[in-house]
């Protein structure tokens, strides 16, 4: 056989070239949607097969990051007194090392001010228009931070979207990268198993539903400039979401977390999840590396330390229990058998009870 023509070659050349090119771009393409999920049980970082942490993005080890801390929150008695006892904690964490935590806003999106004014930094913003949330009023919380992000001076680059409900109990570093916000993975936030439902907000051409991240809005640290571009769009899906009968009866009570997750992935951001960003009581029976205590669920026991699975205990502590008022101080104890989780969640609340004035008022 004789001898290819240099054409040949050539041309085998070229297409070689451009198959390695194709494959490069469709890795590349690949790692801009993939997830990133960080396990700190170990202190590791268990990321997609796909890609690790662009070295574009990892942060200096010395440099610090502050992040400004923000929940939304109504002039609800209910929503005060969780707001007072997680301001009590941002204040006993900040400063401690290991924490990049910055300034502190309460959003409050009943549009007047309130007997708290003076206790927590505060910003007022308006409610949705009457009628609008249906009841539903977490469906004011996109509407709050777009007002917020768009009047107040907001010093630090990065913000934690936080809530009433959440305890600091530790200092709490900068978890984001770059332009990959930190969030915390809901195991009940299931995109590709609502794809029919979410096919209504994120288009096909915007790829799998797979690239929704399993998420809500809090807590994520982000920076800011991401979120006033997510923000708008956020409150838009809640809004349409919430039109959509079918969309509001699957989704329920966190139509507005999907909400969030689906913003997110419209504008081709992808979150890094921190699975020790926060735990959960009940369900999480140790405190361990973990930053936040979300105490969302009620507890129920029986004096055996066993959980009573959704019947009132004869120990529970549940703050739906309060709603017209803040809990008594001195709440007692879980009986022993009890998680570690219920029990530290008892005492910060007992702590910060204790020592916040006026408590009883509401």
């Amino acid at each position: 056989m004789g001898n290819p023509s240099p054409l040949l070659i050539i041309a085998l050349v070229l297409g070689f070239s451009f198959a390695t090119y194709n494959l490069v771009t469709m890795v590349m393409h690949n790692r801009s949607l993939s997830k990133l999920t960080v396990d700190g049980s170990d202190g590791g970082m268990l990321f997609d097969p796909v890609i690790e942490m662009p070295e574009s993005v990892k942060k200096s080890t010395n440099a610090k990051l502050p992040f400004h801390v923000a929940l939304t929150a109504t002039d609800a008695p209910y929503s005060k007194w969780q707001c007072r006892i997680m301001y009590y904690w941002y204040k006993k964490q900040k400063d401690l090392p290991g924490s990049e935590m910055g300034g502190f806003t309460r959003i409050l999106h009943s549009g007047t001010p309130d007997n708290l004014m003076d206790e927590i930094p505060t910003v007022i913003v308006d409610p949705l228009p009457a009628g609008l949330d249906r009841g539903y009023i977490v469906l004011n919380r996109p509407w709050a931070f777009v007002q917020w992000l768009e009047k107040a001076t907001i010093e630090e680059d990065y913000i934690l979207m936080a809530e009433p409900d959440h305890i600091f109990v530790s200092p709490l570093p900068n978890l984001a990268h770059g332009g990959h916000p930190a969030a915390f993975p809901f195991f009940y936030i299931k995109p590709d198993e609502n794809e029919k439902l979410l096919r209504k907000f994120f288009p096909e051409e915007m790829g799998p539903v797979t690239n929704i991240d399993p998420i809500g809005n809090s807590p994520v640290i982000i920076k800011k400039d991401l979120l006033e571009m997510i923000a708008p769009t956020w409150m838009n899906v809640s809004l349409k979401m919430k039109d959509d009968p079918e969309t509001d009866k699957a989704f329920g009570w966190v139509l507005e977390m999907y909400a969030y997750a689906v913003a997110s992935a419209l504008h081709g951001v992808h979150h890094i999840l921190w699975k020790d960003f926060m735990l959960q009581p009940p369900w999480d029976l140790e405190v361990g590396k973990k930053f936040i205590i979300h105490y969302t669920y009620g507890c129920d026991y029986n004096m055996k330390g066993e959980l009573t699975y959704g019947k009132i205990g004869e120990w529970r502590f549940d703050k739906r229990s309060y709603l017209q008022g803040p809990p008594p101080r001195n709440l007692p104890l879980p009986p022993p058998g009890v998680p570690e989780s219920v029990v530290t969640l008892v005492k910060k609340v007992n702590e910060a009870t204790a020592n916040i004035p006026n408590w009883d008022a509401e």
